[in-house]
């Protein structure tokens, strides 16, 4: 059975492939990761995560046309099949129902200080 469920680091990079749409390849979101994080990732840790997505269905990739930026390498694209999409929605809902259940945060009253 394929695992359906998805880690904090893998949500983060299926969320950043359906935000970059067609430029949707390792280094840019490894780039927009650290953006939108603040926080470094290696490439390697982006390429084996990306990798993981797609053999759990929740990702699809074709390569792109060469560039001469890439000095005429082609880019593996990527993109979110329907799997991935209702993953990434199990996944809020989830989130969002603990939230809703911290009594701090569904009363108004939130109080850390």
């Amino acid at each position: 059975m394929k695992e359906t469920k998805l880690g904090e680091f893998e949500e983060v990079l299926l969320l950043l492939v359906g935000i970059l749409g067609e430029e949707a390849y390792s280094f840019k979101v490894a780039e927009e990761f650290e953006s939108q994080t603040k926080r470094e990732v290696s490439i390697g840790a982006v390429h084996s995560t990306l990798n993981r997505l797609e053999e759990k269905g929740f990702l699809e990739s074709e390569m792109g046309q060469a560039t001469a930026e890439r000095g005429g390498r082609r880019k593996r694209i990527y993109t979110i099949t329907a799997s991935g999409q209702r993953a990434l929605e199990t996944s809020r809902d989830f989130r969002v129902s603990l939230w809703s259940q911290f009594p701090a945060f569904a009363t108004g009253k939130v109080n850390f200080g």
